[in-house]
Formats: structure tokens, C-alpha cells, sequence
């Protein structure tokens, strides 16, 4: 395993992220199985929130699904090194915070959410919606 994902491990389980993802895993019903670059795929979970197909915690990728391809597990990758940058839980609040105003501008969640667009819209398989204020309107 290279360097920076081995740094990205062990930051997240001192930052308590990794240990909150596989208590999540464990409450949720997921099978955990190791996964590449330090990622624990966390398969089977069973509970319909967040809405999303995949999300991570620390440097656990939870899904309800029994596989994940390829290049949604390079996305949720990504947001594991942002768990590891944001120093843990306050990873939590700035994303929430970054999809609300992805709403706010172009009315969906991921287009502009900086932590989406960091981890590649399209491996997450986020649309690229126009702003709000760039839309044609019917009376033009």
C-alpha cells in the first residue's frame, strides 16, 4: 500500500472517523470486507439514510448493495482522504453544509458541493446541473 493511503488510515482511525464508520457498519447489518488502498467495503447495509448509493465514514465505504464498481470506490476513496484532511467529525458539518448550498444555487445536492466535485462528480455518478441564475427561462 503507497504511503499517503497508509497516512490517510491511520489518520482516520486517530481521528475516530474509521471506528464511527464500522460502528455504523456494525448497527447498519454491513459485511465488511477489506477493500483497496486501506478501504473497508462495508456491503449490505440495510438502512435507507443518507440517500445515497454508497457513502463513507473514515475510511469505511458502507452500501445496500452486495459490490460496488470501480470507479465509485476510486469516489468514495476520495472522500476518505477528505475524512482524513477535515481531522474527523468536522467533516460532517462542512459537508452538510457544502450540499445545502449546492441546493441553494443549482437545486441538487452534489453538482456543487465542493466535497462532490473533489472526489469526481461522474465516478459518483452526480449530475452536472446549471446554476440556478444561468437556466433559460420558457419567456426568453
Amino acid at each position: 500500500m503507497e504511503t499517503r493511503f497508509r497516512f490517510r488510515r491511520v489518520a482516520n482511525y486517530v481521528n475516530l472517523a474509521t471506528p464511527l464508520g464500522l460502528l455504523i457498519s456494525i448497527i447498519g447489518g454491513a459485511t465488511r470486507r477489506p477493500g483497496p488502498d486501506g478501504l473497508i467495503l462495508a456491503f449490505g447495509y440495510r438502512y435507507g439514510f443518507p440517500i445515497a448509493g454508497a457513502f463513507t465514514v473514515g475510511n469505511v465505504v458502507l452500501t445496500k448493495w452486495d459490490s460496488l464498481p470501480d470507479h465509485l470506490v476510486r469516489h468514495e476513496g476520495r472522500h476518505a482522504t477528505q475524512w482524513a484532511w477535515c481531522v474527523g467529525l468536522p467533516m460532517l458539518p462542512l459537508y452538510l453544509l457544502s450540499m445545502l448550498v449546492s441546493v441553494m444555487v443549482c437545486g441538487n445536492q452534489a453538482s456543487y458541493n465542493v466535497f462532490e466535485r473533489l472526489a469526481d462528480l461522474e465516478d459518483g455518478g452526480y449530475p452536472r446541473a446549471p446554476l440556478r441564475w444561468r437556466r433559460r427561462s420558457d419567456g426568453a
